[in-house]
This record gives C-alpha cells, structure tokens and sequence, in this order.
C-alpha cells in the first residue's frame, strides 16, 4: 500500500517558564520544538512556518530564537502577543508549527508541557 502523501498540517504545542529571563525563554522553547518535532517525527524540510505567541509578562527574549539557533533559519518565523485575558496562564509560550506530514489529521500529536498542561490537559 502506497503512503498517504504529505499534507499541510498545524500542530500547536505551549509551555511556561518560572520567570521573565532570557535563558529561561529560550531553554522552554528549545524543549518544546524538539518534543513537537520528535513527537510527530518531522524532518527539516517538513516545516513550513511558525508563530510563536507569548503573554505580556514575558519580553526578555524573542521565543522564536531559540528556532533559529536550532537551524530554522530559512523557515518563515512570527512573534506575537497574545491577547490579556483575565486570569489566564503566566508566563505561557505559544506555538502553532506548519508542517508537511503523511499523518492525518488525528495522528497529530499537540503537545503541552510545564504549567501549559492546564491548558489541554486532555492533550498533555
């Protein structure tokens, strides 16, 4: 049987950090897009775009730094803030990956670590 082709697909994942610190920020989402890429198996050139979100309390480093020191240099990178909610998560880094993959659509694996696990705890 021959392999489903590769489809677009957007895999979405979170983290949180303790504290508003450059190396903190970069060390979640460092573990983070190596647990959605390992979790879903993707490779390289599977990766299409990302964009990463974060809450207002964090500003000491752009998440999507730690993307490129892991060698996404050429895939399309975004920042965003995420809008302030009341009582909503602190300190939380957002992903959403696009991504080519064979995996349908509920073969994806989403994936939320740390304090993030609140969010989808279904999914953690």
């Amino acid at each position: 049987m021959t392999p489903p082709a590769p489809r677009l697909h957007g895999i979405r994942g979170a983290t949180t950090v303790e504290r508003n610190d450059a190396v903190e920020i970069l060390a979640a989402t460092d573990e983070l897009l190596r647990t959605v890429i390992e979790t879903n198996e993707l490779q390289p050139d599977d990766i299409v775009s990302a964009l990463f979100t974060v809450t207002r309390d964090l500003d000491a480093a752009f998440p999507a730094r730690a993307a490129e020191d892991f060698g996404w240099n050429i895939v399309a990178l975004l920042h965003a803030t995420e809008i302030p909610v009341p009582d909503s998560l602190p300190r939380c880094i957002r992903l959403l990956v696009h991504a080519y993959t064979g995996r349908s659509r509920g073969e994806i694996k989403h994936c939320y670590l740390r304090g993030a696990t609140a969010l989808r705890p279904d999914r953690a």
